[in-house]
């Protein structure tokens, strides 16, 4: 069993494969976790109004408005199953990134060291 893990390289897809499962089990979790959006939502929201857009456009031009939106959009990658999304691609990107820095990129070698002095 030791051998099988005698090389770095195994080693390090190891732990890229276990950030992987634990972040997509977490995301299967919270996905039957959360529950489907209450019915109760008002359908008129002071956000969405055309009075509140063209006040929000009117002190803070069109950036602005695209700021709440943005604003909006991003606060509701936290909460019920678009949370589960959002940990699903997290992990996914770090498990890749992982393997990219720890497998993939050449090892940092210093250009005053011991195997350039000789």
């Amino acid at each position: 069993m030791r051998q099988r893990f005698a090389d770095p390289r195994t080693r390090h897809y190891l732990i890229a494969a276990t950030i992987l499962l634990a972040g997509l089990i977490g995301a299967v979790v919270i996905y039957w976790r959360a529950g489907s959006a209450p019915d109760t939502l008002l359908e008129f929201s002071p956000e969405t109004s055309k009075k509140y857009l063209r006040d929000l456009e009117f002190y803070g031009g069109t950036a602005n408005v695209l700021a709440v939106q943005f604003q909006t959009w991003f606060d509701g990658l936290w909460h019920g199953r678009s949370l589960a999304y959002t940990v699903a691609v997290i992990s996914t990107i770090a498990s890749l990134g992982y393997v990219f820095f720890a497998v993939v990129l050449p090892p940092y070698r210093d250009p005053g060291g011991p195997e350039d002095q000789g």
